[in-house]
């Protein structure tokens, strides 16, 4: 059975970094490009970056570049998403994906899906 298992949410203060961890089960990464996307409540799922399954590859939306920085380490079969500079408006469940073509932002392209964890940035 394939699974996607995210990890690392919690609650920061404005500012401070967390770091997300995407582990895969049943399946091996290499070959899939990973997304990371979030959804607050009442809000519609967002790109948030995305890997492509080498490594070489990575996208960002607009708002997350250069405070977010997604990598992968094919040997653990786990993609990372570093996130700094926490801002309220990050606060999200936030959502690994898979899928075996390239990278993309857009949720709609993905097929297999993580369970979520929750980020909360507040003081």
């Amino acid at each position: 059975q394939l699974q996607l298992v995210e990890s690392g949410g919690g609650l920061v203060q404005p500012g401070g970094s967390l770091r997300l961890s995407c582990a895969a089960s049943g399946f091996t990464l290499n070959y899939y490009a990973i997304g990371w996307f979030r959804q607050a409540p009442g809000k519609e799922r967002e790109g948030v970056s995305c890997i492509n399954s080498s490594g070489r590859s990575t996208m960002y939306a607009d708002s997350m570049k250069g405070r977010f920085t997604i990598s992968r380490d094919n040997a653990k079969n786990t993609v990372y998403l570093q996130m700094n500079s926490l801002k309220p408006e990050d606060t999200a469940v936030y959502y690994c994906a898979a899928v075996r073509t390239l990278c993309w932002l857009d949720h709609h392209r993905y097929d297999y899906w993580g369970q979520g964890t929750q980020v909360t940035v507040s003081s």
